[in-house]
């Protein structure tokens, strides 16, 4: 087991929900990590409000944390409700769609290429 050192940043805990909030027809976005194999980002959608059409090389996990989404992935529309974790495989096109006011947390990760 590894020892904190100096250069570790402290333990921090942090309330999902506190980090962002919908604005009025908008979309806000906020980064709590980022490292080579991939990042931690919190979204907010206001209803209406989406990601358009659009692929990635990291595999994408979005978790729904309040509200709904229309995910659709490889043409197929996915619903996904709180508590709902949905796997965007990487290099599908894939889009978001909030069909109420929305906050999500979006794990992408690198897949291991073979």
């Amino acid at each position: 087991m590894r020892s904190p050192s100096q250069t570790d940043p402290p333990p921090e805990v942090l309330v999902l929900h506190e980090l962002i909030a919908p604005t009025p027809h908008g979309i806000a976005s906020r980064v709590l990590a980022r490292a080579d194999g991939g990042s931690l980002t919190v979204f907010a959608f206001d209803a209406g409000q989406g990601l358009t059409e659009h692929t990635s090389p990291f595999d994408a996990h979005v978790m729904v944390l309040d509200g709904a989404l229309t995910l659709t992935i490889g043409g197929t529309p996915v619903r996904a409700t709180p508590g709902t974790l949905v796997r965007m495989p990487a290099d599908v096109p894939h889009a978001v769609e909030a069909t109420e006011p929305t906050r999500m947390l979006l794990i992408m990760l690198r897949s291991r290429r073979v």
